[in-house]
């Protein structure tokens, strides 16, 4: 296909997308069905598209006065895409175009951003959510928002228990894979440019050896500062597809027992495969539906990881579909949610044992706040600063967090490059 041929079929997934309220895989993946002609190469193109139009919907919508799927197309084009406005006139008019520029569109692409956009316009997040950023970073909430609204690296961690870092660079070598400065396990691929495609390391042959697993730099640093040791007894009750689980099982070298559970089976399917190939053999997994195993764990765990849910703001320069589609109503059920959680969560620790709470998200709603309720409430519970958590298992010194806290750990695209992650340690009274 030609680049006008895949503008106009980024116009078509936009509209399914926006008409039908539906996610962006799966709108991608219903045009390749339809559109059996259009290659690998096409696909993760339109795809690349797609993506960037939902990372910076506000700007482009900004940018055009519209946000219908054209206008958003067109806006992209020229302003992430590099194409000048001359050069998109001509795309248009051409065989499988999206169709003439009209006079307003035209003057609107050669004008630019408005210098008076709105701040939540230049922060590319919903009008509602720009409070919650000012809370979190005050006069630096544009510069994190505008840092979501990016590509992402990919990030993977060497699975200790069959490998090191420094074997797993040289199988990356052919893509240019580099270390991750404070994630002592984690090895980095860089964003690939233009339409290109991000390599599928999922098919490399040490990935099916167990050698990697794909996970974010962010969320390593969160296992790593669960500070296990080998014989632990450390409970995983937000397990999800296992991503802590295996780091957990790496960092303890297969010694000691985790015991990991999440309510949603769907979301624990895929653990056990991950486990066998990752060679771990001190898990236990508690079925979804057999919460009451947890009551056997109640005062035995030396730590207990809470990984919980909610909005995946941290994670929207991956899945920017997901910052479109969050509401108020969904963003308080996320917080009762996280209150009921750590609430099952709590009794599982063991005098002088660790709570850690974690979320991959950037909205104090379901962070700070959520700490400051929790330990109000469960006054044998106590913050342990985050930089002295650090000291104990991660190289140099603790990066500043990004909200400014000196207790719990906020990382972010913006000022770590890693997604965004809210790490807080607690401990029980001995």
């Amino acid at each position: 296909m030609h680049l006008s041929g895949r503008l106009a079929a980024a116009v078509e997934v936009i509209a399914d997308v926006s008409d039908r309220h539906r996610p962006v895989n799966g709108a991608l993946s219903d045009w390749g069905k339809a559109h059996r002609f259009a290659g690998s190469s096409d696909r993760a193109a339109i795809g690349n598209i797609v993506y960037d139009i939902m990372r910076q919907r506000a700007v482009l919508a900004s940018m055009m006065g519209s946000d219908t799927p054209r206008a958003l197309v067109l806006a992209c084009a020229v302003r992430l895409m590099n194409i000048t406005v001359e050069e998109l006139a001509e795309l248009c008019v051409s065989k499988h175009g999206p169709g003439e520029l009209t006079q307003a569109e035209t003057e609107a692409l050669s004008a630019g951003m408005p210098a008076d956009a709105a701040l939540h316009d230049q922060a590319n997040i919903p009008e509602w959510l720009m409070p919650s950023f000012e809370k979190a970073f005050g006069d630096n909430a544009v510069r994190h928002g505008k840092a979501l609204g990016v590509r992402a690296p990919v990030d993977v961690r060497a699975n200790l228990l069959k490998t090191t870092r420094e074997k797993l660079l040289n199988q990356l070598s052919k893509f240019d894979a580099v270390e991750v400065p404070f994630a002592p396990d984690a090895v980095r691929i860089e964003v690939p440019e233009g339409l290109k495609r991000t390599p599928n390391l999922e098919a490399e042959p040490s990935f099916q050896r167990g050698a990697f697993e794909i996970q974010d730099a962010a969320s390593q640093v969160a296992a790593r500062m669960c500070a296990v040791a080998a014989g632990h007894q450390v409970a995983d009750i937000c397990a999800g597809a296992g991503g802590k689980t295996l780091a957990l099982a790496s960092a303890m070298g297969n010694k000691g027992q985790i015991h990991a559970w999440d309510a949603d089976k769907n979301r624990l399917k895929p653990i056990i495969a991950r486990l066998n190939r990752a060679g771990v053999h001190n898990v236990q997994v508690i079925p979804a539906d057999e919460p009451d195993k947890l009551d056997e764990l109640v005062g035995r765990m030396d730590r207990v990881l809470v990984d919980a849910p909610c909005s995946g703001s941290g994670s929207w320069r991956r899945k920017p579909d997901a910052k479109w589609r969050l509401t108020p109503e969904s963003l308080i059920n996320r917080g009762d949610d996280q209150r009921a959680v750590l609430a099952r969560a709590a009794p599982l620790v063991k005098p002088g044992g660790r709570l850690i709470y974690v979320t991959c998200s950037l909205l104090p709603e379901e962070n700070t706040d959520q700490i400051e309720v929790f330990l109000a409430s469960n006054p044998d519970f106590s913050i342990v600063p985050y930089a002295d958590v650090w000291t104990q298992c991660l190289p140099g010194d603790a990066p500043a967090s990004s909200d400014g806290s000196a207790d719990t750990l906020l990382l972010s695209p913006a000022d770590h490059n890693v997604d965004g992650f809210f790490i807080a340690v607690m401990q029980r009274q001995d």
